[in-house]
């Protein structure tokens, strides 16, 4: 027997939204969710991210810090929410956005795990390095997943040179 196309349709649109997508092997090790953190805010100009993946890798209380310097030369953070990070990001697609973990120093004590990523960004995949800098990453591991809890950073444009320990590459 043969549906109506519009029932036909329907039933596809119906299973592919009901279909979540499966982000389980992004939060099983901590090289796991740093490569998908990294991965899932790189991308082209005005390419949508995956921002299910992204929310995925977080807890509610998650918060996302950057460091910036004001006109006056003051240093001053903005805790962010990750939807907060997401609206920030997202009025700034004009232009592509590339990280890359360089370098890694990490220490774990029982659910805690502290990253010191060292990291470049670029424009384009393959263009010249725009910034450099650190993401102070702190993880929670459950029973059964890691979460980022926290990411604190600051960038050589802040007038900050990596020391050389934290550049060499992975």
């Amino acid at each position: 027997m043969k549906l109506p196309l519009i029932t036909t349709v329907l039933f596809i649109s119906v299973n592919a939204l009901g279909q979540a997508k499966d982000y389980s092997s992004d939060v099983k090790s901590v090289d796991a969710i740093i490569a998908a953190l990294y991965d899932v805010i790189s991308g082209n100009p005005n390419t949508e991210r995956d921002w299910a993946r992204f929310r995925n890798l977080f807890k509610p209380e998650t918060r996302l810090i950057p460091t910036r310097k004001t006109d006056t030369g003051e240093f001053v953070i903005r805790a962010l929410t990750p939807e907060e990070y997401i609206q920030l990001f997202t009025s700034r697609v004009s232009t592509g956005f590339f990280e890359r973990e360089l370098h890694r120093k990490e220490e774990a004590y029982g659910t805690v795990t502290h990253v010191f990523s060292t990291y470049e960004t670029k424009e384009k995949k393959d263009g010249p390095v725009t910034n450099r800098g650190i993401n102070s990453i702190q993880l929670f591991k459950d029973n059964s997943r890691y979460y980022i809890i926290n990411i604190f950073w600051c960038a050589e444009s802040m007038g900050f040179p990596l020391p050389e320990k934290y550049v060499k590459q992975n």
